[in-house]
């Protein structure tokens, strides 16, 4: 059998309003073998929650991984303007995932990203307590820094780290990799399609992300289209789809890391899968790369999203 296992299924586009079409892909996604399951307690305001729940109704509990983020506020008509992982809520956040889910604990629970003016140390010492009492299982840390991992890592044990990594934003090779590899912490990578603009729907004019990044603007798109359309001829040489070949580049590039695939579509589904059985060589991987480093990315310049006493602010890296 392929290592399904490298593949994990991000639940984040999962609603009510998908309900039928998301159950139908959670089930296909378990019977194929993608037993890690990526959800958020702010995911659709919580209603990813429901309908993973609703899934996992008839699915033993052993067939499968759950993993939770929680702690982002979006506001009424969608925006980040906050976030909340203040250790005294924690508890509370976790009661509200776990009924929604209608399950006794999660596998995986981790904050969604770090706040400057909370120490790591204070949300491990209630993340640590909840796992003493069974509710969940293992924890995990998203989108951070070398440092805090370790000193996270010296309290207890984290067991996987969420990170960001596409051919356009590799910055995590750098320091947070080689960190995870060193304290044998486990690596979930996402966004693979770089926003979304890494991906055929682009050239067909149907653009979209699950946070509308600069670069998809209608500024920045038409001028990062030669980039999609180069790594798109690419991948017609190789008889795949754009979205495969990033999956297939991130799985290549590490091949001892698991990546997320997000979509609420049993046929999509089936196409992310496909993608593992592409071998690309090192001569494949030189010139994708290649590719990437010969066009200027508008957009890139990436204000990056972090976070002081809850409050959502961008900066400029």
């Amino acid at each position: 059998m392929q290592k399904i296992s490298r593949l994990g299924l991000g639940c984040m586009g999962m609603s009510r309003k998908n309900m039928d079409k998301s159950v139908k892909t959670i089930h296909a996604s378990i019977d194929k073998g993608i037993a890690l399951l990526n959800t958020g307690n702010f995911y659709n305001a919580g209603e990813s929650e429901i309908v993973v729940g609703e899934a996992l109704k008839s699915i033993p509990r052993e067939k499968y991984f759950l993993s939770v983020k929680f702690g982002v506020l979006f506001e009424p008509g969608g925006g980040i303007y906050g976030l909340d992982t203040s250790p005294f809520h924690i508890k509370a956040q976790l009661n509200y995932s776990l009924h929604r889910l209608g399950l006794e604990y999660v596998d995986l629970y981790q904050p969604a990203r770090m706040d400057s003016a909370i120490p790591i140390e204070d949300i491990m010492e209630v993340l640590v307590e909840l796992k003493q009492k069974g509710f969940i299982r293992n924890i995990g840390l998203t989108e951070i820094d070398a440092e805090t991992l370790r000193r996270a890592h010296k309290i207890h044990p984290i067991h996987t780290v969420e990170l960001e990594y596409s051919l356009i934003g590799r910055e995590i090779e750098n320091d947070l990799i080689p960190t995870a590899r060193e304290l044998g912490v486990k690596i979930l990578t996402f966004g693979s399609l770089g926003h979304g603009l890494l991906n055929d729907r682009t050239l067909e004019g149907k653009a979209s992300g699950a946070m509308r990044s600069p670069m998809l603007s209608p500024e920045n798109l038409p001028k990062n289209l030669p980039l999609v359309r180069a790594l798109k001829d690419f991948a017609d040489k190789k008889g795949v789809t754009l979205s495969q070949l990033m999956t297939a580049w991130t799985l290549a590039k590490l091949p001892d890391v698991s990546t997320l695939i997000g979509t609420t579509s049993p046929e999509h589904l089936q196409d992310n899968i496909d993608a593992l059985g592409l071998d690309l060589s090192h001569e494949d991987i030189n010139e994708i790369e290649s590719i990437a480093a010969s066009h200027k990315i508008f957009g890139n310049d990436m204000r990056q999203l972090v976070f002081k006493n809850g409050i959502a602010e961008f900066i400029h890296k």
